[in-house]
Formats: C-alpha cells, structure tokens, sequence
C-alpha cells in the first residue's frame, strides 16, 4: 500500500530512539516525527496526519490513554499501538481500540507481528469490506432492527450476525454476546442494542439478560421467587420477577 507514515511519542529519549532504529528495518515505514509529550503529538498531527501512532501511555500533564481517546473519536483516527513499560493497560487500550500493546523492552519479534498487523489493517482500510463494517458500526447507533452487528476490538472490526446470537447478557458499558462456540464482547449498553432486536425473536429474561426465543427449554422454580431459565444450549439463567410472565407466555 505504499509508504506508511508513523508518529512515535514518548516522554523519555531513550524509549524514542529505541524504537526508531527498531522501526528503521522496515523500509517502507516513514518516521513523520518524535514527540515527548501529548500536546506536540496533537500539533504534529494538525499539520499531517499519521497513518500509525506508536504511543506512550504514562507520560506528565497528559497521558497517552487521554490522547488516543480523543483520536478515537475521528471520523478516520490513526492506528494506535501502545508502547509501555507496565501491562496494567490493557483493559484501556481495548476501550480505545487499540491496534497492538507492546511492553518495553520492545521485543523484535512482537514489534514485527505488530508491523504487519498496522500494514494489512491500513490496506484494509480501502476495501469495501471496511467501508461496509464501517457503516453497520455506525448504523448501530439508529433505533433499527439490525441483521448484523459490526463488532470493533483491538486491531479489527468483525460482522456478528444476529440470527448467530444465542442469548446476550450485559457487562458494564459492553454486551456478551453468546454465540454457539464463543463469546464476543460489544461496546454498547444492553438497553441501546436491545432495539435492534426483533421482539419476537427475543425476550427479556432479566435485566441483565436477553434471550433467543427458540432457546428457551425450561423455567424452573429454585427458590422463593426466585427463577432460572434452561436453554437449549446448555446456559442457565435467573430469570426476575418482573419478567418470569412474559418467560412464561414464550414458553
């Protein structure tokens, strides 16, 4: 895909010219600039954008985390591949989409499988493919029923299909989507992606839980007011008080 123009940014010296020579090995990756501090980044990217950001996390006034963050919210954000001595981050950097999470010292192999990953991830980024799971993403905002679901993790974007998912339960500000053989994380609130969904295809058996109508295999009573849902798939789930009429009316 040609030339590809990469930012380092770190507070400490060392950490820059380390991987600036790591980097030199690929002759096909353009160093646009070395910055020791968020705001030179944003400065150095207001006047070219940068394909790759090879970031810091931990650095004074402002962090790492705190600049990706705002780079996320681009309509077309750079690359993010973070680049810190502690591995406590990693939970954040999926938060932000992160492409890679490379711990220092940088070691050669990992900054390579990182390397190829940015370059067919930019090469990616100019199918229709892309620009497809882009849109879905993005449709996903709207209060339609959707067929599939454009999941973005770390480094990728994935097309769920709807009628694939078994049951979803919520956790936090993501929602596990239950699959036949895994499970997949989406950003979005249980409430927000619950209106995508056909009602008559799912029920709501708990706060917390949607379900697959055709999941449904036996209410049970194991408690005082107290309910679980068996599903054809081998899952138990409580069932509330709220919703065990409705559980029951399906069944």
């Amino acid at each position: 895909m040609g030339v590809i123009r990469y930012l380092i940014v770190d507070d400490e010296a060392p950490g820059r010219t380390n991987l600036r020579l790591a980097l030199a090995a690929h002759p096909d990756w353009q160093l646009l600039a070395e910055c020791d501090n968020a705001a030179a980044a944003r400065g150095t990217l207001a006047e070219t954008p940068a394909d790759v950001i090879f970031l810091d996390i931990q650095m004074p006034r402002e962090s790492g985390l705190e600049l990706a963050r705002e780079l996320s919210r681009l309509a077309s954000p750079p690359l993010i591949v973070f680049v810190t001595a502690y591995n406590t981050h990693a939970l954040d950097a999926f938060e932000v989409h992160a492409l890679d999470y490379l711990l220092k010292p940088i070691d050669d192999r990992r900054l390579a499988q990182a390397v190829e990953r940015a370059a067919s991830m930019l090469a990616y980024r100019h199918s229709d493919g892309y620009r497809d799971a882009l849109r879905n993403y993005a449709a996903a905002a709207q209060p339609t029923h959707a067929e599939m679901l454009s999941v973005r993790s770390v480094g990728y974007i994935e097309q769920i299909r709807v009628a694939d998912i078994l049951w979803l339960q919520s956790a936090g500000n993501y929602v596990e989507l239950h699959l036949a053989a895994r499970m997949v994380l989406h950003r979005m609130p249980l409430a927000r992606l619950e209106q995508l969904l056909l009602p008559g295809e799912f029920v709501r058996v708990h706060r917390s839980a949607i379900v697959r109508q055709t999941q449904i295999k036996r209410l049970s009573v194991v408690g005082d007011g107290r309910y679980e849902l068996a599903l054809a798939c081998g899952a138990r789930l409580a069932v509330s008080e709220r919703h065990v009429q409705d559980v029951r009316a399906r069944l």
